[in-house]
């Protein structure tokens, strides 16, 4: 688990991405990512992105074959869900310059209002490995 904070009140800090690499399961064992838009009373635009196949090239063995990734608002609704990244929103999430690098990835353009949201890393059909979600602030 990995938590960030900035506590200065100063309005001037920013996360850009937050990333966590995890066994994904099946059921309740998944991978995910929280992550809260404090944009103010505007909304914000991210990427999630759900990685498996990427990661061999990286040394990771074991690495989730074909992941999916969800996106879930505070309300538990799913905001969007994606398989294969090119499938929907190809145009959007190329444009964004943070299209997974393998196509059996997943990823998500979404603009989100401030709140609670939840990036959940899961296999399709079931299938379990090693994946990275990430979450990146346009």
């Amino acid at each position: 688990m990995v938590e960030v904070y900035d506590i200065s009140g100063g309005g001037l800090s920013e996360l850009a991405n937050v990333s966590t690499r995890g066994l994904v399961g099946t059921g309740q064992n998944v991978v995910i990512a929280g992550f809260i838009n404090s944009g103010g009373s505007g909304s914000t635009q991210v990427v999630v992105r759900g990685l498996g196949p990427t990661l061999t090239q990286f040394g990771v063995s074991g690495a989730l074959a074909d992941p999916v990734v969800t996106l879930v608002n505070q309300n538990g609704n799913v905001v969007e869900t994606n398989n294969n990244w090119k499938d929907t929103q190809q145009a959007a999430i190329s444009a964004t310059g943070q299209a997974p690098p393998n196509d059996q990835e997943a990823a998500i353009v979404a603009t989100v209002a401030p709140g609670n949201y939840t990036a959940i890393l899961s296999g399709n059909g079931g299938r379990t490995g090693i994946g990275l979600v990430e979450v990146y602030k346009l």
